[in-house]
Parts: C-alpha cells; structure tokens; sequence
C-alpha cells in the first residue's frame, strides 16, 4: 500500500484536478491536498468547542484537547471517545468524570456574556496565569546536537506533509534527539494536542514515553499557547523551527521550559534557560 493510498483511508487527504505549469508546459493532472474539516468536542453532551483540523488520529485530538485545557486532571478522567459524523463536520464525544463535566460548566458559566481575548477559549488576560502548567521542567540536559538531529528527523517522518506540504507536525523526542512520536494536522496547535494526547494514551502494546525525559519539536513557530502546552505536557524543551513571540518567551521564562527558537541545521536562537542545553557565549563573542 502506498503512503498516498494510506492517506485517503484515514481520510486525511483527498486528490484533486489540478493544472500545472512547470517549465512553461501546462499539463492537467492529480494533486494531493490535506482535509480540514469542523471538528467539534463534546463532553458528557455538553458541547465546548469547535476547531478546524485534519480528520485523523482524532482520538489523541480529543484527549490532548481536555489535558492541554485543564478540563481533565489526567487521562483517567475519560472514560471514553466515540468519533460521531455529521452533515456539517464531526463530533468527537468524550465520557469524562463527574469532576471534569462540573469543572467545564463552571468555566461555561464564567464565559457566559464575557468578550473573549482570543486565546482559545480564555475569557480574560487573567486566566492565561491561572492555565495547567504541570510540574516545572526537570534540569534535563538537551544538546543542541540533539535538537539538529530532532529536526532533521521531523522533516522525514511527515507522511501527511510530504503528500500535501500544507501540514504542521509536532514530535516528542528522547534526549539524543531521534523522534519517538510525532503527530500531523492543518493547526499547529492541534497537531500539539494530538501528540499530548498520543503520549497520554499510547496503544496497546506500544511503549509509553515520559515528556519529561526528553522534547517536543515543532514545524512552526513558538506562540504562547504552543508553550503552554508545552508546559502542561512536562516537557523541558520546546523546539520550534521558526521564531517564538515575545509573550511566548515570558511565559516560558516563568514556566522554567528551555524556548528555542530558528532551530535550522546545526543552528538554533536560545531563548529562555539555555544552561540546558550547555550553552554560554564566547568571551569574544559580540553582544
């Protein structure tokens, strides 16, 4: 089986006509193009959010989705996902724990006729302070060496973008640096949701990998929600291959996470606590 064929069942991607002009000749022909779809989450059916991402690998999606928020202490809290398709997208219905469907009624009636700031749901600068952050970030030593060989890794390990280049992917890597999970969607976050999910729940008889003893890399650049989550999830690294914001670095400042951002070939920006990753500058070195 093909990859392509491989896309198409999980739904993932879909070929389209397509015209192409390449050295001057125009041809008719098939392209690969990613699916994004409404995907809405449900809790005990309550619904709580809608979010445009790549149908697959939703149940990592679903779960991620309730870590990375807050709306579950664990991923014992869910006691099941069912995946339910609709005329207008899908509806990923989650059965949580009495504790999680009163937590997010509380956070309902909070955002209740509140102007939201636009951070996924938060109905107030405030609460960004008052999101999950896990544990702080164990003094893990991370080589940039491994950071290179985690995004050299990243670029060869995405199916879904190599058919459609139009896919984020976001990778929990061990301290060398080889990739030990990586998940891909339209949305940068999602496809960070997906990986906390997969890391939270790994399948029978695969391996189960503790974030805190290695890194998550990704295809994109360092918002301050990708650095929550990152944090949430207990990672002590987050390597991003294009640039953070400037309260994506604060934020990982406070958090205690290693912020590195540019990270190209052998070639990274430290942001935030670069003693973990053994660097300090040359005493020639310019300011």
């Amino acid at each position: 089986m093909t990859p392509g064929d491989t896309l198409v069942e999980e739904g993932a991607a879909c070929r389209l006509p397509v015209l192409r002009c390449r050295d001057g000749r125009v041809g008719r022909g098939e392209d690969w193009v990613a699916e994004e779809m409404p995907v809405a989450l449900a809790f005990n059916g309550i619904s709580h959010a809608v979010m445009l991402a790549t149908p697959a690998d939703l149940e990592d999606f679903a779960l991620g989705f309730a870590l990375a928020e807050g709306l579950l202490d664990g991923p014992s809290q869910c006691y099941g996902i069912e995946v339910e398709p609709g005329p207008q997208g899908l509806t990923l219905q989650l059965r949580v724990a009495a504790a999680a469907e009163a937590r997010l009624k509380a956070r309902r009636r909070t955002l209740a006729g509140r102007t939201g700031c636009g951070l996924c749901g938060l109905d107030s600068l405030e609460a960004l302070a008052c999101r999950p952050a896990g544990p702080t970030p164990p003094p893990v030593a991370i080589a940039p060496a491994a950071v290179a060989r985690a995004m050299r890794e990243l670029a060869a390990l995405q199916p879904l973008n190599r058919a459609t280049g139009a896919v984020h992917a976001a990778a929990w890597c061990a301290r060398d640096g080889a990739v030990r999970l990586l998940r891909e969607d339209v949305g940068r976050h999602n496809a960070l949701d997906k990986l906390i999910g997969a890391l939270a729940r790994p399948p029978r008889g695969e391996p189960s990998f503790d974030a805190a003893t290695g890194f998550v890399a990704v295809t994109s650049r360092a918002s301050v929600e990708m650095v929550q989550k990152a944090l949430v999830l207990g990672a002590p690294l987050l390597a991003a291959v294009s640039a953070p914001t400037a309260l994506a670095v604060r934020r990982a400042d406070e958090g205690g996470l290693s912020l590195v951002g540019f990270a190209r070939g052998d070639d990274l920006v430290a942001y935030t606590h670069p003693g973990r990753l053994g660097l300090a500058p040359a005493a020639d070195a310019p300011a």
